[in-house]
């Protein structure tokens, strides 16, 4: 999962922009209260002493200004202060900050000046603490973001621990919050699960052991045929073939029983990977009888594999017995590569149902289990899967099918 996908990092993102936009919505009313307050005291104030004023300076009464106030008429304004437009400004003069009345009476331009206003400098305290304020709002919403997603995210990560580990007892089964009932819906899908996966490795334990001593009892049948038909050919072919088929379905209910037991990728002794695959080329010679493809075993770095020699064998084997099946001319290769064992055909390929099934992905809706992905390339995905080894087909260029099975690197392990 990427960070960026986390509930965890979601719901921190969306507190945190809920906070931003109320400090935001916030922030523009303290602006406006304070734009709003500066015009009340500083614009009306400067409005208030030129009312006064004005009269007076037209009595030829003097006009006294309380500290920090200067009134000023006609040739009195100062020259920095001529010729400004009509109303109440802010202008810096030698780098003084003036709050400035322009205007006009009777006898003439007039000018009120604050010269000492205290508001820039509330307006800076109230800015600044507000600023801190916001620091703070921010940070303490951060902190609360991240305990509500733990709070929320850490539940459902035991949850997701306690199903990936599969443990028996589910946490969180007696709430009765949404967590709770997600809880008891996993334990309810869990059991299901375990019940028809126990009951298909029973029936398949069960169906092979009760095959197992009717084949035996074929399988000796058929020898008995083949050595008292050995100068007649004509019954020691059939006889031959049905002992043949004997030992191969022998050999698939040897292998359904091993994988019905609990998988354990590494349960066996090492094999060597070159040795196993030779005996399966030369087993499968007979099946090219009559038909003009080469099986040949091309060789390769060895390696050595744990598992069941019955298992490897069954893997090579069906493998190759797929490949001879469809293969109508041309060859059949076996070779061993880097800790990967390889088999190639010239036949006319898998069909796509096959592929996408031997992919593990979606089948097109309509498409049955199609030719030539039967029970020995399914038992060939068992196998890998019950041994942690990695399968890949794909389509030839020339035509035919490469398989390719990965093997876990040992020392490594």
């Amino acid at each position: 999962m990427k960070k960026t996908d986390s509930l965890r990092r979601r719901i921190i993102a969306a507190y945190m922009m809920f906070a931003f936009a109320v400090s935001a919505f916030f922030g523009l009313i303290a602006a406006l209260a304070v734009e709003g307050i500066e015009e009340k005291l500083v614009d009306e104030r400067l409005a208030e002493v030129a009312r006064w004023s004005i009269p007076r300076h037209s009595a030829g009464m003097s006009v006294v200004m309380p500290a920090g106030l200067t009134f000023h008429h006609d040739e009195e304004i100062p020259h920095s202060l001529r010729g400004l437009p009509h109303g109440v400004r802010e202008i810096t003069v030698d780098g003084v900050d003036l709050h400035v009345l322009a205007g006009r009476d009777d006898h003439g331009e007039f000018v009120v000046v604050d010269h000492d206003s205290e508001y820039e400098k509330i307006e800076i305290v109230v800015y600044s603490m507000f600023a801190a304020g916001l620091l703070v709002f921010i940070a303490c919403s951060l902190m609360l973001a991240r305990y509500l997603a733990n709070s929320v995210v850490a539940p459902i990560a035991s949850l997701s621990r306690a199903v990936s580990e599969r443990q028996d007892d589910l946490p969180y089964l007696g709430r009765e919050d949404e967590l709770g009932t997600l809880a008891r819906a996993f334990a309810g899908r869990t059991g299901e699960l375990k019940q028809f996966l126990e009951r298909e490795r029973f029936f398949t334990g069960d169906v092979s052991h009760e095959l197992r001593t009717p084949l035996t009892v074929i399988s000796g049948a058929a020898e008995v045929l083949m050595s008292r038909t050995a100068n007649d050919d004509a019954l020691h072919a059939p006889a031959e073939r049905i002992y043949r088929a004997a030992r191969e379905a022998s050999d698939v209910t040897s292998v359904l029983l091993q994988l019905a037991r609990s998988p354990q990728a590494m349960d066996g002794p090492e094999q060597s990977m070159a040795a196993l695959a030779q005996a399966e080329v030369a087993r499968c010679q007979p099946l090219l009888a009559g038909k003009p493809v080469a099986l040949r075993f091309d060789g390769g770095r060895d390696f050595t594999a744990h598992g069941a020699r019955e298992l490897l064998l069954a893997l090579i084997g069906n493998l190759l017995r797929n490949a001879c099946a469809y293969t109508e001319q041309g060859e059949v290769v076996v070779r061993l590569g880097q800790r990967t064992l390889v088999v190639e055909d010239t036949g006319p390929g898998l069909p796509a149902a096959a592929l996408v099934r031997l992919r593990g992905e979606a089948a097109p809706e309509g498409d049955g289990i199609s030719a030539g992905s039967g029970l020995g390339l399914g038992l060939v995905q068992r196998i890998c899967k019950h041994l942690g080894l990695a399968l890949q087909v794909q389509q030839r260029d020339g035509g035919g099918t490469r398989f390719e099975v990965g093997f876990p690197d040992l020392t490594q392990t």
